[in-house]
């Protein structure tokens, strides 16, 4: 999925950072604790920390260090005012995967952030196909052959979480967190009007990769007979 965390109390800094990432295809969950984090963190799965040193209840570096210590690996980019190279090097022996001081050139944060989304798994690459089809999040877009179709944040969270699943069932639940995070209120059909609309795309772009409704578990990705998935 291309969702991040970000952990940070500045409202317009964060506000800064949500606009840019998801300008590249990338959704933000924003936590102004450390509390908060944990919270969220626990709760879901998260490509990538973007973690502020500075906060209300605490360090960042020392949320961090709890999280790897719980076996929690996700990658992760440290943002913070300290610019001494004893700080960096505190960060990154305690786990910190990236360091970035302020300021700092919100394209740079950004390329940052897609590098790391690349670690965790050959399975994260910036573009994904399964079947025919291919989700493109720099553009915004899915294409089937020579055909292209925008697709609108919701809708590029749940293909992208779709395509990663490879033909696995994802609940409701996971598709709705991809889609909207655990800071937004979901209308009850939201996730149904978003799953229309992706089928609607699909046959549009004359794919053979169908979106099946698994009754009671959720949904998934098939791929007709004779095509061949990949991802």
């Amino acid at each position: 999925m291309s969702r991040v965390a970000l952990i940070e109390d500045h409202e317009r800094l964060a506000g800064m950072i949500r606009q840019a990432l998801s300008a590249a295809g990338i959704e933000t969950d924003v936590f102004g604790t450390i509390s908060e984090a944990h919270y969220g963190v626990s709760r879901a799965d998260y490509a990538v920390l973007i973690i502020d040193r500075g906060l209300p209840d605490g360090d960042g570096l020392t949320f961090l260090r709890t999280l790897r210590a719980a076996g929690q690996m996700t990658p992760s980019l440290m943002l913070t005012a300290r610019d001494a190279l004893h700080d960096r090097v505190d960060g990154l022996e305690n786990g910190a995967d990236d360091y970035v001081t302020k300021p700092f050139a919100m394209s740079e944060l950004v390329a940052r952030v897609r590098t790391l989304m690349r670690r965790p798994v050959a399975l994260t690459d910036l573009v994904m196909s399964f079947g025919d089809i291919t989700v493109d999040p720099p553009q915004r877009a899915m294409r089937c052959g020579a055909q292209s179709v925008l697709l609108a944040p919701a809708e590029l969270q749940i293909a992208l979480c779709l395509v990663k699943a490879a033909g696995a069932t994802v609940r409701h639940a996971a598709l709705e967190h991809a889609a909207w995070g655990l800071g937004e209120a979901v209308t009850p059909n939201a996730l149904e009007v978003t799953l229309h609309r992706l089928r609607k795309k699909l046959t549009a772009l004359g794919a053979t990769t169908r979106l099946a409704n698994i009754r009671g578990a959720g949904f998934a990705l098939q791929v007709a007979a004779g095509s061949t998935a990949q991802h």
